[in-house]
């Protein structure tokens, strides 16, 4: 997959999750995603690089690092809590909508029960 693709894959994922909106708070070359006003994926370029940038959870992130080498700690976010992909040996469209969906939950569950979709 390229990163093009890759891109539209998340970027399919993450529409088809209740209560997401699109923004482009940064900019219009950069793709933001949220539900309930947070930020769970966002996709952009890094020097000509097509990237998607999503929440995880700092062990599994660690372990996609040392699996993947186009999984990288998060491109402008905190290291720990985001991971950067690019198109690369391993990464799936399977891959993609997992991590997706993860990013997706992590937010879901740290929101106040009122606020979830």
């Amino acid at each position: 997959m390229d990163g093009r693709t890759l891109q539209e894959v998340a970027a399919l994922a993450a529409a088809a999750m209740p209560g997401v909106s699109l923004t482009h708070p940064f900019g219009p070359e950069h793709d933001v995603y949220k539900v309930a006003g947070r930020i769970f994926l966002m996709t952009t370029e890094v020097t000509g690089e097509p990237l998607a940038t999503m929440k995880c959870e700092p062990e599994h992130a660690l372990a996609l690092r040392q699996e993947f080498p186009s999984v990288r700690a998060g491109y402008h976010m905190n290291k720990r809590h985001w991971i950067s992909v690019a198109a690369g040996a391993g990464i799936t469209q399977e891959l993609v909508d997992e991590l997706v969906r993860n990013a997706y939950e992590l937010v879901v569950e740290a929101l106040p029960r009122d606020r979830r979709p």
